[in-house]
């Protein structure tokens, strides 16, 4: 299976497909820290640079069986100011499914934060499925949480599948048991599958333990991770934090600008590493701690690509049942 990544930031979707056996055939990334991720990590798979010029870019049709990316969220998210397409980000969209129109891929992946269901009321993520169906799509939406797939963080964010010709998408992301009109089958098979806040601690914790870095063994358990109960309106309102097991959504403004992912370790108050960031992304450890402008890189623009990219494990979950479909039905 090949595939075209566009905002490809750091990568999650290689890091998320590579067992699979999948290729990139290309990247789309404008912002200078990622690139030296990609370069670093993928020094033969070209980046086309913006998608907004997408119509350039020397790719045919056929060329790639999936295109997938997670345009930009901000014109959309509930945090921000909601211009949806009215801004320049999120016109990014409009350049995504141009491209798809051009690849005519077998699948379409997507992912967006939650408040883009509600942006214009609606009518921007109308626009998304609308376009999508004229070219051939059938398209199905779900809200995912990372916090239920290995990794200790809340990440609520919607994935959109399409399939060209025919509704296979909907059964990749959702389990036939829950499309049967009976909830205890459904509620059974999601439970099986799913991982609580308590597996994802000692995944986390078994990591460190391995010598990773972090602290291991026993130290572990004297690990506190506090998440915020309510966030601060302005930089002069304080914060509610309760002791959790699962931490908050990571983002470039909490964990880069103020500091407000936290552990308390040996009755001690510290910031997040990038490294355990990159845990709580799925992503392997140091994956970040790359060159960039001719030296090591800083944590600040780790933090950053960190907290803008897609959950491994959600990404790994999706690809693995888009595989397992394809091969059932080419029998």
């Amino acid at each position: 299976m090949k595939y075209l990544s566009v905002c490809s930031g750091i990568e999650a979707a290689s890091v998320a497909w590579h067992d699979l056996g999948w290729s990139p055939v290309g990247f789309s990334e404008i912002e200078p820290f990622p690139i030296s991720v990609l370069k670093h990590h993928f020094p033969n798979v070209p980046n086309y640079g913006d998608l907004n010029e997408q119509a350039s870019w020397p790719i045919e049709a056929g060329s790639a069986d999936i295109v997938v990316g997670g345009t930009p969220c901000q014109s959309f998210s509930t945090a921000g100011h909601r211009a949806g397409l009215a801004d320049q980000r999120g016109r990014v969209m409009l350049s995504y499914l141009e491209l798809v129109g051009r690849i005519r891929p077998r699948w379409v992946v997507w992912e967006n934060v939650p408040g883009v269901l509600s942006s214009a009321e609606g009518r921007d993520f109308g626009s998304l499925i609308h376009s999508l169906a004229h070219m051939g799509y059938w398209t199905n939406w779900r809200v995912l949480d990372a916090q239920w797939f290995g990794v200790p963080q809340r990440r609520r964010r919607v994935f959109v599948v399409a399939s060209l010709g025919d509704n296979r998408a909907s059964q990749v992301l959702f389990e036939r048991e829950s499309c049967t009109g009976d909830p205890d089958s459904g509620r059974a098979a999601w439970e099986a599958n799913r991982r609580t806040p308590a597996d994802c601690a000692a995944t986390v914790s078994s990591k460190w333990a391995k010598g990773s870095g972090g602290p291991a063994g026993d130290e572990c358990q004297n690990m506190t991770v506090y998440r915020k109960s309510r966030r601060a309106q302005s930089a002069h309102d304080n914060e509610t934090w309760v002791p959790a097991t699962v931490s908050n959504t990571l983002n470039q403004f909490d964990v880069g600008e103020r500091d407000t992912h936290g552990v308390v370790h040996d009755l001690g108050v510290r910031r997040l590493t990038p490294r355990e960031c990159e845990r709580l992304q799925g992503f392997p450890d140091d994956w970040t701690l790359v060159p960039h402008r001719g030296k090591q890189a800083a944590d600040g623009p780790r933090y950053k690509a960190i907290g803008n990219s897609m959950a491994v494990p959600v990404m790994r979950w999706i690809g693995k049942r888009i595989q397992e479909l394809d091969k059932r039905l080419s029998v």
